[in-house]
């Protein structure tokens, strides 16, 4: 090593002594690769070796220097050259630094793994407890957290629009597009959200505007079909878990009900983030199974056309009428459902 190397032909006289009771006697100090000779002057032979990493100064800054071989030994060097003890500092300090640290490897193991710890706490765990406790939820839990849900986005958009023949006409709508036994539910909503979104327990939360003048149900219909299949396609229950937070959906988990003030401020990230329309290879075929036809939703969706045009070139039902959606009277009940 370069320090040791440096100093290979140091020598110097010094006073050792054997032991504490010992008498101190003159040796000949020279500095090895190592370890540190002590020689008898006279005969000229090696007394003993002190392994240098195991060298001790037993009295920083005062003179002469007192070294020893170790922390526990009786034997004692006195220097008073101060090339030497320098020397002895410096190949001390370098060969302490060099040598193996088996601490230092097990301690940066033991860093990494709870560095990954953190990290799979941090990055994986909280999204693979959403999606297990997701996956979990019986229909009667997701309907009530729901409900919740909508009770939060009412801060925005007042209550739900309730007259009694426009909420007949709503699940008539819903029965026609979704089936008798889906579970899905339409509900209208007068102001706060301007596009269509979708609630845990398979409500469709719709705005007035989509009603509101038009000559007849395919519009709102069109989205109404299409939010829902979102909803399949996106669990509405993932983000409201994501911002109600591990701890909220840990609770979910292990009692079955999230904890109060858990979906406080969802309807502002509801409303902020829609949901992407799902692709047109998927609406197509689920719009003619409904009997819906795709032009109305997409014109609506896209006045230009630019964005929505195969589902307007598609259009399964653009030479042949589609069965009607609603009854008259119903079309005019669902219209003025907001009217009480």
């Amino acid at each position: 090593m370069t320090a040791v190397k440096k100093y290979q032909k140091l020598e110097c006289s010094g006073l050792w002594r054997e032991n504490a009771e010992g008498q101190r006697k003159e040796v000949v100090v020279s500095l090895g690769n190592t370890s540190l000779v002590l020689s008898d002057p006279k005969r000229e032979i090696a007394l003993i070796h002190w392994s240098l990493p195991a060298i001790k100064r037993k009295n920083p800054g005062e003179m002469p220097a007192l070294f020893t071989p170790g922390d526990a030994a009786d034997e004692t060097l006195e220097l008073d050259d101060g090339e030497m003890i320098a020397a002895l500092q410096t190949v001390h300090a370098a060969l302490r630094a060099a040598r193996a640290h088996p601490g230092r490897l097990r301690n940066s193991i033991l860093a990494l793994v709870a560095l990954s710890i953190v990290a799979v706490c941090v990055f994986w765990l909280p999204d693979a407890l959403v999606q297990h406790t997701a996956s979990f939820l019986p229909r009667t839990t997701r309907l009530e957290i729901g409900q919740k849900a909508l009770a939060d986005l009412t801060r925005l958009t007042g209550q739900p629009c309730d007259s009694r023949a426009g909420q007949a006409a709503a699940k008539k709508l819903s029965t026609r597009l979704f089936g008798k036994d889906s579970g899905a539910e339409l509900i209208v909503v007068r102001t706060g959200i301007s596009h269509p979104t979708h609630l845990p327990g398979r409500t469709v939360v719709l705005p007035e505007s989509l009603l509101a003048e038009q000559d007849g149900p395919d519009i709102a219909a069109g989205f109404a079909l299409a939010e829902r299949i979102t909803a399949e396609m996106n669990d509405p229950m993932i983000p409201l878990l994501h911002h109600a937070g591990f701890t909220a959906t840990f609770r979910l988990l292990t009692t079955g009900s999230l904890p109060d003030g858990a979906m406080d401020g969802y309807a502002e990230t509801l409303v902020a983030a829609p949901f992407p329309a799902p692709p047109d290879s998927i609406l197509l075929p689920r719009f003619e199974a409904a009997g819906v036809a795709t032009t109305p939703y997409a014109t609506a969706r896209d006045p230009s056309g630019d964005t929505t045009r195969n589902l307007i070139e598609a259009d399964p039902f653009s030479n042949v009428i589609p069965p009607a959606l609603l009854p008259d009277g119903d079309w005019v009940s669902l219209q003025d459902i907001c009217a009480e």
